[in-house]
């Protein structure tokens, strides 16, 4: 299956009149308001990437990214310059600009920055689509604006069982059904003790989902993922090492619980690949990772054909967007860092996220904000 054989219809997004000039990057450094303590590490501020597509017409299509590390966010910025120049000129056409700049980075290898720098350009691109198109970008690819469940992952990092209990009451607020809860502490039994610790202090209808970031070897993945079955929780997320598909098909034979795989999916054919080794029941690609808008539809159609539910990861503004038009769409995972620096922050109004009704993909900078973000002020 290719990148142009699944790719959305531009048929109702006439783009012809515009035409690629230039694009401006920006890295911020966003202080997190829940620190996010993690297996893997503890992220207190979030590198974020800001892009802005300008056309010679005028227009501006925008995207973010959460760029994990500060070096990361540097580094995209450069391919995202260094991709922009070699379509300068060309007509607004998402679907062919992505084909064409996957083979110009082919000899690079499309993965990590460079993935992620091409998703960038899409989403921006896609922006301009929709915006021509005078069209809120999930109406373009065929959803609504219906508001979207969302659950809040904000924080719930490891740092022992009441200080996680506590700030699950805190992250009640704005409605939220459901939330995150990080594990992979040092034995089974802290695992344990935090999970019925947030579970207590949260109504049985509030949905609790579990991540453990790869933290578990495939031997401790099988003792300690089975004892959290009956433990109230919804899904349990990345047990081991993300890319070992036959140890999480091995697990999810063996567990009720759901297992969920996909934000380190590195396009479209890795999802594909994890539902043919059955190493999972659920699915959340991260837009950047995935291929931005084009390659998450790519994706979405995979996850229909398997009738597999598909969440986000991370990036809700734009994601909220996808997840409006995937058919077997699930749960948006909300963040709040970039309330920060957007002009309208999207809201989230009894745990349900609520897209604009404007054209493009809703994201606009707070200037001010962004400026004292900036990384390195």
């Amino acid at each position: 299956m290719t990148l142009i054989e699944t790719c959305p219809s531009l048929e109702a997004a006439p783009v012809a009149d515009l035409h690629v000039e230039s694009v401006l990057t920006t890295v911020l450094d966003v202080p997190l308001n829940h620190v996010l303590g993690t297996s893997a590490d503890v992220v207190r501020r979030a590198p974020i990437l800001l892009v802005d597509l300008t056309t010679r017409e005028g227009a501006v299509g925008r995207a973010y990214l959460f760029c994990y590390r500060p070096s990361a966010a540097r580094a995209i910025a450069l391919l995202v310059e260094d991709a922009v120049a070699s379509i300068a000129g060309e007509k607004v056409d998402p679907c062919g600009m992505a084909t064409r700049l996957a083979r110009r980075f082919a000899l690079l290898g499309v993965a990590g920055a460079a993935r992620m720098a091409l998703s960038a350009i899409d989403v921006a691109l896609w922006d301009l689509a929709a915006t021509e198109a005078g069209l809120p970008l999930a109406r373009l690819l065929g959803g609504s604006l219906a508001p979207l469940p969302a659950y809040n992952s904000n924080g719930l990092g490891l740092m022992g069982a009441d200080a996680v209990a506590d700030e699950a009451e805190a992250l009640r607020a704005r409605g939220f059904r459901a939330m995150k809860l990080r594990l992979g502490y040092g034995t089974m039994a802290m695992d344990i003790e935090v999970t019925r610790a947030v579970r207590r202090r949260l109504p049985d209808d509030i949905a609790l989902m579990v991540d453990y970031n790869q933290a578990l070897a495939p031997d401790e993945a099988h003792r300690r993922c089975p004892a959290l079955e009956g433990e109230g929780i919804a899904w349990i997320e990345e047990p081991m090492a993300h890319h070992d598909w036959a140890a999480h098909a091995a697990l999810a034979r063996d567990l009720v619980l759901p297992v969920q795989l996909g934000e380190n999916f590195n396009g479209v054919h890795e999802l594909a690949g994890a539902l043919d080794a059955g190493a999972c029941d659920l699915v959340m690609p991260d837009l950047a990772r995935i291929g931005g808008v084009t390659g998450w539809m790519a994706a979405a159609r995979v996850a229909a054909v398997a009738r597999v539910p598909m969440s986000s990861h991370l990036m809700p503004e734009v994601s909220g967007h996808l997840l409006a038009a995937t058919p077997t769409r699930h749960w948006v995972e909300h963040v709040d860092w970039a309330d920060a620096f957007l002009a309208e922050p999207f809201p989230v109004i009894d745990g349900r996220l609520h897209l604009p009704d404007r054209p493009g993909n809703g994201l606009a900078w707070d200037r001010d904000a962004v400026e004292r973000l900036r990384a390195g002020h």
